[in-house]
C-alpha cells in the first residue's frame, strides 16, 4: 500500500471509512454488531489474487479509529467466498453471521444458499456452521412445494437474525427470483416488485420457511415500483431518541433496490408478519447510496452505515488505488409526534473537530475555511427565511466547478447538485430529497466535506451523502450559493483524520 500516495491524494477521505488497501467491490458493509463495549464491522471485498470474496473484520471502541482482525469469512472448501448478510449476538454471548454463500466447484453437492458462521469472544476466529442453513435450488433461488404448487423463494442476501419469544428469525432477499420470474410485463404478479421471505428456527441450525415477511399492498406515500427488489435487509427496533431512548413499537427495515439504492420501511410486527406504515428513501436519483448495515449499541442507538458507490469501479481503482467508502455512522430514531424517522451523525464525530472558526458576517459570500478538503460546517437560518438558500463547496478559483447544497423551503426539498462538480466523477446529477419542515421551524444544515465525500444533514430530518471529484485539485472553496440569504449563525471546524491499523 503506497501510504505516501494516499496522504497526498486530496480525493481520499480522511475521516470516512475507506477499505484498507482492498478491492472493495462490491463494497457492502456487513455483519455489524456491538459486544462488550466494542463495535464490530465487516466489509465485503474481492481478493485480487484469487477473485474470491471475503469479509474483512474491523473493531473499534469509538466508531472513529479501527483495528483490523483476521477476515471473518473467506473462501471455504473450494467455494468462491460470500456476498452480503448480517450479524446477531445471542444471549450467551455467541455471535452469528448470516451470509449468501458462493457455490463450490461441484454444483450438484453445493448449490450455494444461505450459510452461517459463529464465534465466541473476542470474536477473532469464526467457525462455519454445518449443514448450510438454507440450501438453494439454483443461484439465489430456492424452490419449495407448498400446497402442491412449486413456489420460487428468494435465497440471497440474508438479513441479521432477531429473536422473539424464544424463536430465531431471518429474512432472505428476492432479487434473483425477481430477475428470473418477475421482470416481464406478463410475469405473475406475485413475482413482481419487492418482498422478502421469512424463515424461523428454534436452534439456529434447522430453518423453516414461514411466509413472505410483508405484503405488497401495505405501502407509504413513496411507493416502490415493480422493478425494485428488497436486498441487503437490516431489521432492528427503533428507539425514541438518538441516544438513551426508550423502545417504541416500531421496527426499521433498511434495504436496497439494486436499481434505486437505499430505502426503508418503518412499521410494526404482529405475530410473524411485518406491517409497513411508511416507505421512504435514502437515495432518490440513482443507487449511489447503497447496501445499508446497522446495529444497536448499549446506548440504545440504532447506527447504520452505507456504501458510497462510484460509477466506474475499475477507473476508481486504477486512478486512485483505493475504493470502498462508507457514509459516516448515522444514528436513526423514531419521532412519534412528527411520525417520521430522524437521523443525525453519531456524536463521536465531535471528537474529530479541530480548529474552530465562527463567522458573524461574510464578505462577498465567501466562507474562508482553513481546509476546504476536510471540514465540518454548521449553519442556521431563521424560520422566516424565504427562497432557496445554502452553499457551494469544493469550488474552483474560477467558479466553474462546485458542489451545491441547498434548502428549497417552499418546495420542501434538500438538494445536492453535482452537475458542476467536475468530470472526474460519473455522477453528473442533481439529487433532491423530500424535506418536511414545520411552519415556524428554523433550518439548520450540518455539512461535512471529506476528500471526495460530501455529506449533509438538515434538522435531523433528512440527509444526502455522495461523492464528487473536481477536475481541479484546488477546488476547495466555500461560499454562499447565488441569491442565498446569509445564515444567522455559521461555524466551521477543521477535521482530524481517523485510523485503521
Amino acid at each position: 500500500m503506497n501510504t505516501n500516495r494516499f496522504s497526498e491524494d486530496l480525493h481520499r477521505p480522511g475521516y470516512h471509512f475507506v477499505a484498507p488497501g482492498e478491492y472493495a467491490v462490491p463494497g457492502d458493509p456487513n455483519g455489524a454488531f456491538f459486544a462488550d463495549g466494542v463495535y464490530h464491522l465487516m466489509f465485503l471485498y474481492q481478493v485480487r489474487e484469487t477473485e474470491g470474496f471475503h469479509w474483512g473484520h474491523l473493531v473499534s471502541t469509538d466508531l472513529l479509529n479501527w483495528k483490523r482482525l483476521p477476515d471473518a469469512l473467506t473462501v471455504h472448501e473450494g467455494d468462491g467466498g460470500c456476498f452480503s448478510g448480517g450479524a446477531f449476538l445471542d444471549d450467551d454471548g455467541t455471535a452469528y453471521l448470516t451470509f449468501w454463500k458462493f457455490a463450490a466447484k461441484d454444483p450438484e453437492k453445493d448449490r450455494s444458499g444461505i450459510a452461517m458462521a459463529k464465534a465466541r469472544p473476542p470474536y477473532e476466529v469464526w467457525e462455519r456452521m454445518e449443514p448450510i442453513a438454507i440450501n438453494a435450488s439454483y443461484w439465489g433461488v430456492r424452490d419449495e412445494v407448498i400446497n402442491g404448487e412449486t413456489i420460487h423463494l428468494g435465497n440471497a442476501d440474508p438479513s441479521n437474525i432477531w429473536k422473539q419469544n424464544g424463536i430465531y428469525y431471518m429474512q432472505t432477499g428476492n432479487l434473483c427470483v425477481l430477475n428470473e420470474f418477475g421482470r416481464e410485463e406478463n410475469s405473475p404478479e406475485m413475482y413482481q416488485g419487492d418482498w422478502t421471505e421469512l424463515y424461523r428456527s428454534k436452534d439456529l441450525v434447522n430453518w423453516e420457511f414461514v411466509h413472505r415477511f410483508y405484503a405488497h399492498e401495505e405501502r407509504g406515500d413513496d411507493l416502490p415500483d415493480r422493478t425494485e427488489d428488497d436486498m441487503c435487509p437490516s431489521f432492528l427496533p427503533l428507539y425514541d431518541a438518538p441516544s438513551g431512548g426508550k423502545p417504541t413499537d416500531k421496527w426499521l427495515q433498511l434495504c436496497i433496490a439494486h436499481n434505486k439504492g437505499c430505502r426503508y420501511y418503518v412499521g410494526t410486527v404482529e405475530g410473524e408478519t411485518f406491517h409497513p406504515e411508511i416507505h421512504e428513501r435514502m437515495s432518490w436519483k440513482d443507487n449511489a447510496f447503497f447496501a445499508p448495515e446497522a446495529l444497536i449499541d448499549d446506548k440504545n442507538r440504532h447506527i447504520m452505515w452505507a456504501w458510497l458507490r462510484d460509477e466506474d469501479f475499475e477507473r476508481q481503482d486504477e486512478t486512485y488505488g483505493w475504493n470502498g467508502i462508507y457514509s459516516f455512522p448515522r444514528v436513526l430514531w423514531w419521532d412519534e409526534k412528527r411520525y417520521c424517522l430522524r437521523m443525525a451523525p453519531a456524536e463521536e464525530l465531535d471528537a474529530l473537530q479541530g480548529e474552530h472558526q465562527v463567522f458573524d458576517s461574510l464578505q462577498d459570500g465567501i466562507v474562508p475555511v482553513k481546509n476546504g478538503t476536510s471540514f465540518r460546517m454548521k449553519a442556521k437560518w431563521s424560520a422566516g427565511t424565504e427562497g432557496v438558500f445554502g452553499f457551494r463547496v469544493k469550488e474552483s478559483a474560477d467558479g466553474r466547478e462546485y458542489t451545491e447544497i441547498l434548502v428549497d423551503r417552499e418546495n420542501g426539498k434538500l438538494v445536492m447538485d453535482l452537475t458542476k462538480s467536475g468530470y472526474n466523477g460519473e455522477w453528473d446529477i442533481r439529487e433532491e430529497a423530500p424535506l418536511k419542515l414545520e411552519k415556524g421551524e428554523d433550518v439548520e444544515l450540518d455539512i461535512f466535506v471529506d476528500g471526495c465525500v460530501v455529506e449533509v444533514y438538515c434538522n435531523a430530518l433528512q440527509a444526502i451523502c455522495r461523492r464528487a471529484y473536481p477536475t481541479d485539485p484546488a477546488s476547495c472553496g466555500v461560499r454562499l450559493a447565488p441569491d442565498s440569504a446569509a445564515p444567522t449563525a455559521l461555524e466551521v471546524w477543521e477535521m482530524r483524520k481517523t485510523t485503521i491499523e
